[in-house]
């Protein structure tokens, strides 16, 4: 790795910084303290290999004679993100993985969770503990949410300033590798999210040695954007490129998922992402299987382009927020928002995402006030990530409720019972499977003014919705640097005892079991789509997928709120709602309920 401190075979210790605005950098040792003068070098570069320091040294880079600031490739931050960094050894944790080599894509079902929020501890080592259950589960995947150096002890991730440092609140770095390992020994794939489309407000100096890492060519909801495309901008780009490979080389991850890439702004050939995803490819994809998938808003087809063999060309896959957004208007019947995009033809709109992926292909976004989308019919299936809940759509909620809280169980459950068994991967949210109450709410740790204006610009982002017209009911929305906001956060495991409970785990367990059993071992063959038939009134359809293995999967649903009558059922049946047992031996397809069958 070319930025940071690395140790050397000889026992010395290499400092690099990129700091193109200071004339002079020093190495601050802490304990004893120490100043040691860096070499400048061409391009802006300082560097320093010498014996003063060790793994487990504490240091800064000292600017100019005045300012000391940690390293921003630093490996470790034990005293947050304005202490100093510590000087970590990559090569003493004992990997005894070798023989992992991943899994293939199609056979993803993937579960995110916070790895603070997670368990009561809030802990790497903690997260461990559930490894068996989510085995046990079906998940074929863990994603976590983002672990980059964040201010303060609690954080959804994407406030990060320190991208190469897990945080500290969650463990040391090799308890992280612990955990990558510990998944792969229950035969888990494990993926990390990363952004790389802007700092966190508190903890970042770049600016002061390193302003080239910004732009105000081009701006973002967080100020000026990231320097992708500008003067000094190999650099910048190189030092994402190279988290991107450190995740994935030295941490043994799976895969990444980059988070809302629709805000980086890169007019450059090939454009960031492009050269990000061929870079990993070229350098890994012959080793072991790794999987890189995209939050993206526009809906940009052609990162998931695949080759004549159907093989991934840069992403396996995308965040397919329209197929939520459809099932959630169908469950809930809300309209604001991003909603509103979905609230005519819902099931037009589900029935487009479970055919041919995106739902908007270059169609005109009433929300966005602009066209959105391009064509992605080409694409297999599998190139597209389903879900019912995530952390954005349960925490960008005022009180963070879970789906469970928003309507009836029987919505719920058809929901799942369409996504768990359709060919595109699905993820779950943490505690989804046991149908968890506990909320999942924006929670921050932030201080002084900076606290007082998140607090603020939280409660005025939900002004606009009629149930938070007034003050008095603004300021009952849960204050995001509050430590109880956290606390209330936190999984309930306790629950799973419960009854109700019981019974969601129940239905999750047997729909990924059928979906391994039945539908996996056809996803990696190339297959077409056909909408049978659909009814925006009654809220019905049918859809058959045809594999090039010859087999035929067959989705007929009742999302409506009466019974219609059910046409003949071809093949074998597979699956079907339980609640319709009786109606279903009278050609009757009872209210939210679902009849899967395949033809061999």
């Amino acid at each position: 790795m070319p930025f940071g401190a690395e140790v050397r075979g000889d026992g010395s210790v290499r400092f690099r910084l990129w700091a193109p605005k200071a004339t002079r950098v020093e190495l601050s040792l802490v304990g004893p303290q120490k100043l040691l003068l860096l070499n400048r070098l061409d391009e802006g570069w300082f560097e320093l290999i010498t014996r003063e320091a060790k793994p487990g040294t504490h240091y800064r880079f000292r600017i100019d004679e005045k300012n000391e600031v940690p390293d921003p490739a630093s490996r470790f931050q034990p005293l947050d993100v304005n202490g100093p960094s510590e000087v970590i050894n990559p090569q003493r944790f004992e990997w005894r993985d070798d023989k992992w080599h991943g899994r293939p894509w199609y056979a993803a079902v993937i579960y995110e969770l916070h790895v603070g929020a997670f368990t009561s501890l809030g802990t790497f080592r903690a997260a461990e503990e559930k490894l068996s259950h989510l085995s046990d589960l079906g998940i074929t995947a863990i994603e976590l949410m983002p672990v980059a150096d964040f201010a303060g002890r609690r954080n959804w991730g994407y406030d990060g300033v320190l991208p190469f440092a897990p945080d500290s609140s969650y463990g040391h770095p090799d308890e992280l590798k612990h955990l990558v390992q510990s998944a792969h020994e229950h035969g888990l794939m494990i993926f990390l999210d990363v952004v790389y489309n802007h700092f966190g407000p508190e903890g970042n100096y770049l600016r002061l040695y390193s302003p080239e890492f910004f732009t105000s060519r081009h701006s973002t909801p967080w100020g000026d954007a990231i320097n992708f495309d500008g003067s000094g901008s190999r650099v910048v780009r190189d030092f994402f490129i190279h988290n991107a490979l450190y995740w994935l080389e030295e941490y043994r991850f799976d895969g990444l998922r980059l988070d809302a890439v629709h805000e980086i702004a890169d007019d450059s050939k090939p454009d960031i992402l492009t050269e990000l995803a061929e870079t990993v490819r070229a350098q890994l994809g012959n080793q072991r299987e790794i999987h890189l998938m995209l939050e993206n808003a526009d809906n940009a087809a052609h990162y998931l382009a695949r080759d004549d063999q159907l093989r991934v060309t840069h992403y396996d896959a995308q965040w397919n927020d329209d197929i939520h957004h459809a099932l959630h208007v169908l469950v809930t019947g809300e309209s604001d928002g991003y909603y509103r995009d979905f609230t005519h033809n819902p099931i037009q709109h589900l029935c487009r995402c479970l055919t041919q992926g995106f739902a908007y292909q270059g169609g005109y976004s009433a929300f966005h006030g602009a066209k959105r989308g391009e064509p992605s019919t080409s694409l297999p299936l599998t190139a597209f990530i389903s879900f019912l809940q995530n952390h954005d759509q349960i925490g960008n909620r005022a009180s963070g409720e879970r789906i469970v809280q928003l309507t009836q169980p029987e919505g719920v459950r058809a929901a799942m019972e369409i996504l768990l068994l359709a060919p595109a991967p699905p993820l779950l949210f943490m505690g989804e499977e046991f149908g968890a109450t506990s909320p999942f709410l924006y929670f921050c740790d932030f201080q002084g003014d900076l606290a007082s204006a998140v607090t603020n610009g939280r409660r005025k982002e939900f002004a606009r919705f009629a149930r938070f017209s007034s003050g008095v009911m603004r300021d009952q929305i849960p204050d995001p640097n509050s430590e109880q906001t956290f606390l209330k956060s936190k999984l309930n495991w306790d629950c799973l005892s419960d009854q109700p409970q019981k019974e969601w785990l129940r239905l999750y367990r047997e729909l990924l079991s059928l979906r391994h059993r039945v539908i996996v071992p056809h996803l990696r063959a190339n297959s077409t789509s056909e909408i049978l038939s659909s009814d925006e009134k009654k809220r019905t359809f049918a859809i058959r997928w045809s594999f090039s293995d010859g087999l035929e999967l067959h989705l007929r649903a009742n999302l409506g709120r009466e019974p219609v009558a059910l046409e003949d059922v071809r093949g074998t049946r597979v699956y079907h709602t339980r609640t319709a047992e009786s109606q279903l031996k009278e050609k009757r397809l009872p209210n939210w309920s679902v009849v899967w069958s395949i033809v061999q």
